[in-house]
């Protein structure tokens, strides 16, 4: 990094906001793993309920509905409070951030519930990124975190 690269005030510049392109690709990579736990929550759910089938239009149906969104939810705000990174994130080089460096557990979980909504809006809040001035998506704001795309690290 050359004197020029970096602003009057002393700070480092900014890393790009990650492209939707992106993070739709690191979301498709997030399935897998994701897919693995959903299984053994399945299995789980069905061994307490003694091995019968459960229908969603039940209330266990609608508990095991809710158990596979928290379980996805911890694996997400983990990896993210962990190390800023899911698995599919990885390959793409994406990192979750703050303004104040490590985000918090609140708004992380802020960050995985908007997004969630966000999905189920047929991924409005992803799509609004196209429109924003800043790239960022509903969940990025409604949290006040953003998500980045690092540099290659050079060899």
């Amino acid at each position: 990094m050359t004197a020029s690269d970096t602003p009057a005030t002393g700070t480092p510049p900014a890393r790009p906001t990650a492209l939707i392109g992106w993070r739709l690709l690191a979301m498709l990579y997030d399935f897998f793993p994701v897919l693995g736990l959903w299984f053994l929550t399945g299995a789980l759910a069905m061994l307490v309920h003694g091995g019968e089938p459960i229908y969603g239009d039940t209330l266990a149906g609608w508990l095991e509905l809710l158990a596979l969104w928290l379980v996805t939810g911890t694996y997400a705000t983990l990896s993210w409070r962990r190390g800023g990174q899911t698995l599919g994130m990885r390959p793409w080089r994406l990192r979750v951030t703050a303004a104040d460096a490590k985000p918090a557990w609140r708004q992380l979980w802020i960050r995985y519930a908007v997004g969630t909504l966000s999905l189920l809006l047929a991924g409005a809040g992803f799509w609004w990124a196209w429109f924003d001035r800043e790239r960022r998506t509903w969940h990025d704001r409604a949290s006040g975190t953003g998500m980045v795309q690092e540099e290659r690290k050079q060899a």
